[in-house]
């Protein structure tokens, strides 16, 4: 028996488009199973704000385009949004493509098949006859059913990017434009659509969600192994790496997942378990050609990579077509970076798994790529790669030309791992590279190291490096936290005649650190003003981007957020727009101090996603500015209560500056005073007494950190907490005392807001809410200005119960607002702070109360015998915590009551 051709059938029915002979009814019917919605997926993970996302972006008369590599749920989150929204089933019709539907009647028999209005039939054979393919296509469009605004039907199309037909993408380009108003599109696709969508999105007529919005968030990540954790499979920092490895790719977490669920007694890692490499073998590899499959390959040999460097290590085994650009748009998880033009990264999870096992001639092409930053004056990624060649003749080159700029990009990795490569004597003869790895172990935090290196150079015998000596004796008495002393020496590097730019550049920054630091932000202002002269003379972008952020520092200090912010954003812009080179560690310290701004303004789930990259990148780099990332995750795990994750971020981080061999200085009084938090957020005083105390050294030499100027200040706050867990009032005013006294009007605003909660505090325990309350309305006015929340979480255990007290009288701003959801204190009831409510009738006697009538008034007023409004009053007395009827009024006012 002859087979049955199905597509021919279909072609056959709808040659004459919509009309013709019976042939291909029995395909017609086995088409119409295909127009059907999937089946949902078992424990799928419900996700609100996406399911928000997609029904927001689902309207009559537009479209909507969900573009995602493979594996990022598409499909199950389109169809979870609809059933989690309750959709009717005769509102949505979902159509899901094949290789087949390349051929245009095919695709038309599936498109009549599913805009047919509900409870029609098909059109007979011959009927509404059609010359072509897309009038026939405008007679199912026209159809009046599809007319009407109101009748919220959906179509979906699935698959898209399978559809490469020219005949069967003008079909599905004129459905976009010609959308009927009573009916929302919906495409799924890998690849971007084959035809332009600007003029449909300037007229709102066309929406886009990518891989951004699919990929889990990193709370999700934890919410989905939440029970692996449960059962000990997994810990918390196994789901962080989880999640920065994948950066929330869906699938291979949920391969993993089963994987997890599948095995409980044995857990390998995430790219080495069997369903995961399938998956990654299959969605990635197995569509490309062999030419392909090797230049992906040499791809993922670079960190990150554009165009023109892969084009320069492409050999004649590689598809030179299939460049970044190309992959990126064929649907392989090759991001492009935000603001960078043609620079590509590989999703990191598909990155190392692509460099398993290496390609031969790879030393050869890291050569290569360091020869070619190394043309374009990008010295940190031409040592980086020069390192990995293997080519110490290369690196030493690199590292003696490169010198200042190496340093500027701050790659302390590189750099560090060059000097275990050196010819045992060569940096002892070479004064230059005893400077240039000072300034290597300074930036890296290594001070003690750093001073070693130097200290044979500062006899006077060398007159003429007597400048740089002094910029970076500065440099490290700054990171030390010797605030006075740096200045001193940064003055002294600077009347140096011998001191290049770059090491004004730095020195000047220093200066604004020190200045910042100690309250003086005009002059820290000013001597950052001339630092960014002095890097735009230089032509330096990286000078640059480290300029806007010492002056974002000072806004910082100086509580302005909204103007820090605004900063921090347009620098990175900035960068950005710098297309022709990597990232450096100065754009990663902009991200972090974001972050902080993000943070203290409670706006954590961006703090959140911006963390990951700056975390992944310090890492990297060996960049110091990995504490403050780590310092922030622990922060922002305390104010979601989720004290063990924040006690397993300072392990880490304790752990990471003991292998890169950082001064304790640097860290410990950070990291104690993360704890010392914690452990009186978990309500533990003594221990907190006694980390408190391990601190003294430092507490008495007044140590202020370059990245955390406010700890002496903070360390006299958690001491102020202590003693007011402990009860010792008296103690605890006098602390507080010092701070605002020793701090004066240089106080930076965070530890002035800082202080005035403590204080309010104080004055609640000693003088009663009244005089609480004033302290506290007056520091949310201050706080509301900037949005500057961050205090009032640190401080919840201590100003819970004074904001229940107070929270009625509170003015009704945004900032108060959020004050409340934080404190869960919005759905609160006026009287909620009482032990037991006052009822309808006893709020009746006591506003009369409150107007002057005598108990007998109120009686004939209410229609009451007075022995029941004597009754009332006593229990009204009784819940207000009173004995009289004028405190009755005076505490009823204080709770909002009247």
């Amino acid at each position: 028996m002859k087979p049955f051709d199905d597509g021919r059938a279909a072609n056959d029915e709808f040659q004459s488009s919509l009309g013709g002979t019976h042939r291909g009814e029995l395909i017609r019917d086995l088409l119409r199973q295909r127009v059907r919605m999937p089946e949902p997926v078992p424990n799928y993970l419900k996700r609100p704000a996406l399911t928000e996302k997609l029904t927001a972006a689902i309207t009559p008369g537009s479209a909507l385009l969900l573009e995602a590599p493979s594996g990022y749920g598409k499909t199950h989150a389109l169809s979870a949004a609809f059933r989690e929204t309750s959709r009717s089933p005769d509102t949505l019709r979902w159509l899901a493509l094949t290789g087949q539907e390349n051929d245009a009647g095919r695709l038309l028999a599936l498109l009549e098949i599913a805009l047919t209005p509900p409870g029609a039939t098909s059109r007979p054979s011959g009927q509404q006859k059609a010359s072509s393919n897309t009038d026939a296509l405008a007679l199912l469009l026209s159809d009046a059913h599809w007319s009407a605004p109101d009748r919220h039907s959906v179509l979906v199309i699935d698959n898209v990017g399978t559809v490469a037909n020219p005949a069967a993408i003008a079909l599905l380009q004129q459905l976009v434009e010609n959308i009927p108003p009573g009916l929302a599109l919906v495409m799924v696709s890998r690849k971007p659509l084959p035809f332009e969508t600007h003029t449909f999105e300037l007229e709102g007529r066309f929406n886009r969600v990518g891989a951004d919005s699919l990929e889990l968030t990193r709370l999700e990540t934890f919410e989905f192994f939440h029970a692996a954790i449960n059962r000990n499979q997994l810990t918390t920092v196994a789901v962080e790496h989880l999640y920065s490895l994948t950066e929330g790719w869906i699938t291979p977490l949920g391969l993993y997942q089963r994987e997890l669920d599948s095995t409980p007694e044995s857990r390998l890692p995430i790219q080495e378990t069997f369903s995961v490499e399938r998956f990654l073998r299959d969605a990635v590899l197995i569509h490309l050609t062999p030419g392909q499959q090797r230049s992906l390959r040499i791809m993922a040999e670079m960190e990150i990579v554009s165009d023109e460097l892969f084009l320069s290590l492409a050999d004649a085994g590689c598809d030179h077509a299939f460049r970044p650009s190309a992959a990126s748009e064929s649907g392989i998880p090759l991001r492009p970076l935000p603001g960078r033009g043609r620079w590509f990264r590989l999703n990191p999870l598909l990155h190392d798994w692509l460099q398993t096992p290496a390609l031969d001639e790879s030393q050869e092409r890291a050569l290569k790529a360091s020869r070619w930053f190394s043309d374009r004056h990008q010295f940190p990624e031409a040592l980086r790669y020069a390192l990995v060649s293997g080519s110490l003749e290369e690196s030493v080159r690199i590292a003696s030309e490169g010198s200042e700029a190496l340093l500027i990009g701050q790659d302390t990795a590189s750099l560090l791992r060059l000097r275990r490569s050196l010819p045992s004597g060569l940096l002892e003869k070479s004064a230059r590279l005893k400077i240039v790895y000072g300034w290597v172990h300074a930036i890296g935090g290594q001070f003690r190291q750093a001073r070693m290196l130097i200290n044979d150079l500062d006899n006077g015998e060398r007159p003429e490096l007597a400048g740089r000596v002094d910029a970076l004796r500065a440099f490290i008495l700054r990171g030390e936290g010797s605030v006075d002393e740096a200045l001193t020496v940064a003055d002294r590097a600077l009347q140096a005649e011998e001191l290049s730019t770059q090491g004004q550049l730095v020195t000047q920054l220093v200066r604004s650190s020190a200045l910042c630091a100690a309250g003086k932000f005009g002059d820290a202002r000013e001597a950052n003003r001339i630092a960014a002269r002095l890097a735009r003379e230089a032509g330096d972008a990286g000078s640059e981007v480290l300029a806007v952020y010492a002056h974002a520092r000072i806004e910082l200090g100086k509580g302005s957020l909204k103007h820090a912010e605004q900063l921090l954003r347009t620098g990175l812009d900035t960068a950005m727009n710098e297309s022709s080179r990597p990232a450096r560690v100065g754009e990663t310290r902009l991200q972090l101090n974001l972050v902080m701004v993000l943070w203290h303004q409670g706006r954590q789930a961006e703090a959140d996603r911006l963390l990951v990259t700056c975390i992944r990148h310090a890492e990297q780099t060996r960049d110091l500015g990995l504490l403050l990332a780590m310092a922030l995750r622990v922060l922002i795990c305390r104010t979601q209560n989720r004290m063990d994750d924040a006690f397993a971020w300072i392990g880490r981080a304790e752990r990471t500056m003991q292998s890169w061999q950082v001064d304790e200085s640097v860290y410990v009084p950070v990291l104690e005073a993360l704890k010392i938090s914690g452990w009186l957020t978990l309500g533990q005083t003594d221990t907190a007494a006694q980390a408190m105390e391990r601190l003294k050294p430092w507490r008495e030499v007044n140590c202020v950190p370059e990245m955390f100027p406010m700890m002496p200040g903070m360390l006299q706050c958690l001491q102020a907490r202590i003693e007011l867990a402990r009860g010792d009032d008296i103690k605890a005013a006098d602390t507080v005392r010092n701070i605002r006294d020793n701090g004066g009007e240089t106080l930076p605003f965070g530890l002035d807001l800082y202080s005035r909660l403590l204080e309010s505090v104080l004055s609640w325990r000693q003088k009663g809410p009244s005089a609480a309350q004033k302290i506290l309305t007056a520091t949310i006015a201050m706080a509301g200005e900037e949005h500057y929340i961050s205090p009032f979480a640190e401080l919840r255990g201590e100003l819970q119960e004074l904001l229940e007290k107070t929270w009625p009288q509170l003015p009704d701003t945004l900032f108060v607002d959020a004050i409340g959801r934080l404190y869960g204190l919005t759905d609160m009831k006026e009287q909620a702070s009482l032990a037991e409510p006052i009822s309808d009738r006893e709020q009746g006697v006591l506003e009369l109360i409150a107007q002057g009538l005598s108990n007998q008034d109120i009686a004939d007023r209410l229609h009451i015998s007075l022995h029941t409004v004597k009754t009332h009053a006593r229990r009204i007395n009784a819940k207000l915590e009173v004995k009289s009827r004028t405190q009755a009024i005076v505490r009823a006012r204080e709770l909002g009551l009247l």
